[in-house]
């Protein structure tokens, strides 16, 4: 069980990573995500770093890592099949990497989770995180 989206993107890996490490901001995915709240008092780069998004998806940050320029969420509750009555020890991770031959960023968001009681969570969840990656590759642009 699990979702896979990935793109190109014509620009630095450390300068998509600088946009994709801030869990508070969503800015750039305009298309996608119409509303941030933050929850609590840690910072957007603070593992336990918690987030809202359009009013629906509850997340919380996992883990970051500078170096390896990844990251991992939580979605510990959400509209439709993503309610935490209906999808358990829900994860994301989104990594950027190197395109080694340009001065390109190859981005990747996976995610899986432990069970879902009804099933229909990869085909909720892909086409969002492919708008999401769109739309990253349009602020790059």
């Amino acid at each position: 069980m699990g979702c896979y989206n990935s793109t190109v993107i014509n620009a630095p890996a450390d300068k998509v990573w600088a946009v994709l490490k801030d869990f508070h901001n969503l800015s750039w995915a305009k298309n996608v995500v119409a509303k941030v709240a933050v929850i609590g008092d840690k910072s957007s780069t603070e593992v336990g770093a918690k987030r809202i998004l359009n009013d629906a998806f509850h997340e919380t940050l996992l883990s970051l890592d500078n170096d390896e320029m990844t990251f991992t969420y939580s979605i510990d509750d959400g509209p439709a099949v993503v309610s935490k009555d209906n999808v358990t020890g829900y994860v994301g991770e989104v990594t950027v990497y190197s395109v080694s031959d340009s001065d390109a960023s190859f981005v990747l968001w996976t995610s899986k989770w432990a069970s879902e009681k009804g099933g229909g969570v990869a085909d909720f969840c892909n086409p969002i995180y492919h708008a999401i990656l769109q739309d990253l590759k349009s602020h790059f642009s």
